[in-house]
């Protein structure tokens, strides 16, 4: 068995919830991304089951379709050497069915974590409120912070600790709240740029090192990173029109990457639109980091959940 041991201070006896990016200090976060490379590099040379999580059960709540969370969560959790149960609101229907106290209540006896991607951001704080385990977003209305650990463990291995222009170029969602956070927090200057109207939540821009601006040539102009996602995300369907033709002058091409520097990457959070927010000579070119950003997942999230497991993030 592997182990990976900190000599960190006991975090207490209430559990620590990770809700959005604002939740995760300088100093953890750092501390995820050194343990995220470790274990990349362990399962890459030797992989084995991490003991100290042996046997234990995580819950997985999910209201919305995922492919990169759900299996990401699931293999990150045998291979920290427990088990995974997955839950969609069929299963459960919480806040119908049953009510998101008595889901909490119920999951903290049996799981020692719980892993809930939801519509509303304000009911995944309703069950962080009872829940006697931690909480882990895996992608509210607001905040998708485990994307963003993915996002900046991606720039990190690439880029190393220089603080860089980052540019966020579409709609101002949950991925760009929680990106936005994350990466200002390590150093980077971040434009997040949107059409009007489309900006991202007012709490962000009270960071330091974020700003906004309307311009995407502007935006991309000496990026390092160039960051987007889809223009309708799940739940936006009925305002795809709309979107397609507010966003029309926010897709990343060719034109846009070229205004970017010479060793400069583009992301996507995926699934990924193309033809519309981004063009395949971009997001399948020489620049384009996606599906290892989307590989981090496994990592960044492993890390989250092993520290979280053993009461290391205070």
């Amino acid at each position: 068995m592997v182990s990976f041991s900190y000599n960190l201070p006991n975090a207490g006896t209430q559990p620590k919830h990770i809700l959005s990016s604002s939740d995760i200090s300088y100093g953890r976060l750092c501390q995820i991304l050194d343990l995220a490379q470790a274990m990349k590099r362990q399962r890459l040379e030797n992989p084995q089951p991490i003991a100290q999580v042996e046997n234990r059960m995580l819950a997985m709540l999910f209201e919305k379709q995922s492919l990169r969370t759900r299996i990401t969560f699931e293999t990150a959790m045998h291979e920290l050497g427990g088990h995974a149960i997955y839950l969609t609101k069929s299963d459960i229907d919480m806040g119908q069915r049953e009510s998101v106290y008595d889901v909490a209540k119920n999951l903290s006896q049996w799981s020692a974590m719980i892993v809930a991607r939801l519509n509303s951001h304000a009911t995944l704080c309703q069950l962080a409120e009872h829940a006697s385990v931690p909480v882990i977003n895996a992608l509210t209305d607001m905040e998708h912070p485990c994307q963003a650990l993915a996002d900046v463990l991606t720039i990190t291995e690439k880029f190393g600790d220089d603080a860089l222009k980052v540019a966020w170029i579409g709609d101002g969602n949950n991925v760009a709240n929680s990106f936005a956070v994350m990466a200002s927090k390590l150093g980077h200057n971040v434009v997040i740029c949107t059409p009007p109207g489309y900006e991202a939540a007012s709490y962000v821009y009270s960071e330091p090192n974020v700003e906004h601006c309307y311009d995407p040539k502007a935006a991309a102009e000496d990026a390092d990173v160039v960051y987007t996602d889809v223009w309708v995300s799940m739940g936006q369907e009925s305002e795809e029109q709309e979107r397609i033709e507010r966003f029309a002058k926010y897709q990343v091409n060719d034109a846009v990457m070229a205004l970017t520097k010479p060793n400069a990457i583009f992301l996507h959070c995926l699934p990924a639109k193309r033809g519309f927010e981004v063009v395949d000579s971009v997001i399948d070119g020489p620049k384009s980091l996606v599906f290892e950003q989307a590989n981090n997942r496994l990592y960044a999230q492993k890390a989250l959940m092993h520290l979280l497991l053993e009461n290391r993030i205070a």
